[in-house]
This record gives structure tokens, C-alpha cells and sequence, in this order.
């Protein structure tokens, strides 16, 4: 597999998966519905992206944001 993203993109999806946990669990404004499944959905799949350095959307589009990557 291959690497599509650079650092500032998976900075970002570790920030936003960190905020969207935050909101799961410690605020408590998502509640125990829908919304709160979604967002730890949402976190998982950003924070696994994120450390692998591949999202298979941006593979599927043809997207890099990265400036060395394979």
C-alpha cells in the first residue's frame, strides 16, 4: 500500500478524530444515539487513515497530498 498523504493531512484527521471523541464522550452534546456512533465511526476510520498514510478515497479519485509519495 501505498503512501497519499502527507503530514498535514494526517495531523489533521488525528485532530479532528480527537475532537469527535472528545464530543462522543466528554461532552456529552452527541448523547448515546445515532450521532454518537457515527462519530466514533467517523474517528476510527480517520485515525486508522491517518497512521497508515492511505485513504482509499483519495486512491479511488487519484489524489496526493503529499509531495514525495509513491
Amino acid at each position: 500500500m501505498t503512501t497519499n498523504m502527507g503530514k498535514f493531512d494526517r495531523a489533521a484527521r488525528i485532530a479532528v478524530a480527537g475532537v469527535l471523541v472528545f464530543l462522543a464522550f466528554g461532552s456529552g452534546l452527541l448523547g448515546t444515539g445515532l450521532l454518537f456512533w457515527v462519530a466514533l465511526a467517523v474517528s476510527a476510520i480517520f485515525t486508522l487513515t491517518a497512521l497508515v498514510g492511505n485513504c482509499p478515497i483519495y486512491s479511488a479519485i487519484g489524489l496526493k497530498t503529499c509531495r514525495n509519495c509513491g
